[in-house]
């Protein structure tokens, strides 16, 4: 026990998320367990009990969430014979939406249901303001780039670029494929971004790199509004968090939620 509340100290010292899982109800009631992004101390007493909960808490560790989850005594998700409560000792995960357009709108509202904390950052100050956004938790009037350098940016941050213009999107593309961002989307037609993708490599960013720009950004669901493209870019961040392909579950064999990402 000594050893996992060192190891809470030492997470919170270094600012490195981390969940403490308490046993609640069920047959080893106190058992703890701490769950870190890619680590795993102590246990609840079961192999299958420990893999479902690590699913659980890294999930909610993600999105800084608190709370309680049951499940059987292997971990089943139909039960509430076990129940445990599961702190997250973490920060909302950041969401930068680059270009105040329309659609950064629907994009912020639904970065804010999800849990993210959602800044909006564009150069233009009759566009990026608090009437037009009063969801967002920060507004930014910067080019997007210069905001991109100084911003604190983590694996779990979400990049969505939507300025659709090369003099905005390659700086801002240069300043994103540097940093640990675990989403970097961008606007745009695949016309748009094969002629965004030769600018790129001009300023020496290689094809490795580009790879990790999802343009067009979203998922193919046939969204037509901003509201159902918003639903399609979150539903591409959230696949990729989890490691899921996004495509139908009834097509898709395993277990239905995700499984914990092993790196």
């Amino acid at each position: 026990m000594a050893e996992l509340f060192e190891a809470v100290v030492r997470s919170l010292r270094g600012k490195e998320p981390a969940a403490l899982v308490t046993e609640v109800q069920g047959p080893n009631p106190g058992a703890k367990m701490l769950v870190g992004e890619d680590s795993r101390l102590g246990t609840l007493g079961d192999e299958g009990l420990d893999a479902a909960v690590v699913e659980h808490a890294r999930g909610m560790l993600d999105m800084a969430q608190t709370g309680i989850r049951t499940y059987g005594p292997q971990g089943q998700g139909n039960s509430d014979e076990v129940e445990v409560f599961i702190q997250a000792f973490s920060q909302s995960p950041d969401m930068y939406v680059l270009g105040a357009v329309n659609l950064a709108s629907a994009v912020v509202r639904m970065g804010k249901f999800l849990g993210y904390r959602v800044t909006v950052a564009d150069a233009r100050r009759v566009f990026a303001n608090q009437e037009r956004f009063p969801e967002a938790d920060e507004i930014v009037v910067q080019w997007p780039n210069e905001f991109l350098e100084t911003a604190p940016i983590s694996r779990r941050t979400a990049i969505v670029i939507l300025t659709h213009d090369p003099k905005f999107d390659i700086p801002v593309l240069e300043v994103a494929l540097k940093s640990p961002a675990g989403y970097i989307g961008a606007m745009g037609s695949r016309r748009t971004h094969e002629k965004r993708k030769q600018n790129l490599r001009e300023v020496g960013i290689t094809d490795e790199e580009m790879a990790r720009v999802h343009a067009p950004l979203g998922l193919d669901i046939g969204a037509r509004t901003p509201e159902e493209t918003a639903v399609s870019i979150m539903g591409q961040i959230i696949a990729l968090r989890t490691a899921r392909s996004g495509g139908h579950l009834e097509s898709a064999a395993g277990r239905i939620h995700a499984e914990p990402v092993k790196v």
